[in-house]
């Protein structure tokens, strides 16, 4: 499944413009996506599919293992001096740039034949994602952004470009929580009823569905724990250039402390505010 390219030059004119070669690299983490659409697809909901327990308990299928070998596939030929860190295959190559990678965000679902799973690339420069492409092949959605070049999805009439929304008041939020035992698990349970108490609406839409559904502009916020940096690095670059603010859960600007708290960035320290009772 081929998805259309960003509108590039418009999206620069608006941003003040993208850093250098960031347009290719958008364009080639779109490719890596069309590659792992096709090698994913081929299993999904597959009465035989190979499933195995890997040492963290969770699960691992054998379209996980095919579709990042798909995507490092490329990037050898294409971007050879680049680092590359993936869920499956862990970490190869270091230096300034380096391309992470979730094959299947949502393995569980995948297994299950539950079309709610996602393709997650993303390139970081200097440890900061810049690129990222957030693919949902089952249902023909994929979400994109770089520095500089916008956030986009496909539409019925091409790519449309993507804005957080203007909601500036907490008790008119909607947000996404993931789950209620990731936060008692961390012992944040009660910062999660606190949450729930004073905004309009919560749910636990699971995975990386909620972050672009924060970047359309139909979310306010939404937080996790327990994250990688492949969980949600693809994430950072679409929610951003949208408009919002991406920290983690304690509002320091980075994606290495397992946890994320993502926003419209109108609400982004009220809501920072609240999960960590503040007056």
């Amino acid at each position: 499944m081929t998805f259309p390219a960003p509108e590039t030059p418009a999206a620069a004119a608006h941003t003040g413009g993208a850093a250098p070669g960031l347009e290719a690299d958008l364009a080639l983490a779109l490719r890596l996506a069309d590659a792992a659409d096709e090698a994913s697809m081929r299993r999904f909901d597959a009465p035989d599919l190979q499933v195995r327990l890997k040492a963290d308990a969770t699960h691992v299928t054998e379209a996980d293992l095919a579709t990042e070998r798909a995507i490092r596939d490329i990037l050898n030929t294409e971007r050879p001096d680049d680092g590359v860190f993936g869920e499956e295959f862990g970490q190869v190559g270091s230096g300034a740039r380096q391309w992470i990678i979730d094959p299947i965000d949502g393995t569980a679902n995948y297994l299950k034949g539950i079309p709610m799973w996602t393709t997650l690339i993303a390139l970081a420069v200097d440890g900061v994602p810049q690129v990222g492409v957030v693919s949902q092949p089952a249902i023909g959605r994929r979400w994109w952004a770089a520095t500089g070049l916008g956030a986009w999805t496909n539409g019925t009439d091409g790519a449309r470009r993507l804005q957080v929304s203007a909601v500036d008041e907490i008790d008119r939020a909607s947000v996404s929580f993931q789950s209620i035992a990731q936060w008692d698990e961390v012992g944040r349970a009660d910062d999660l009823l606190r949450l729930s108490r004073a905004v309009w609406r919560d749910r636990g839409y699971g995975d990386a569905w909620p972050y672009m559904l924060l970047a359309e502009g139909r979310l306010e916020m939404v937080a996790e724990f327990d994250v990688k940096e492949y969980d949600i690095a693809a994430h950072v670059p679409i929610v951003r250039e949208a408009g919002g603010r991406f920290t983690d859960i304690d509002g320091a600007d980075t994606i290495a402390t397992r946890s994320s708290l993502a926003s419209n960035g109108v609400l982004h320290e009220a809501f920072l505010r609240l999960v960590q009772g503040a007056p």
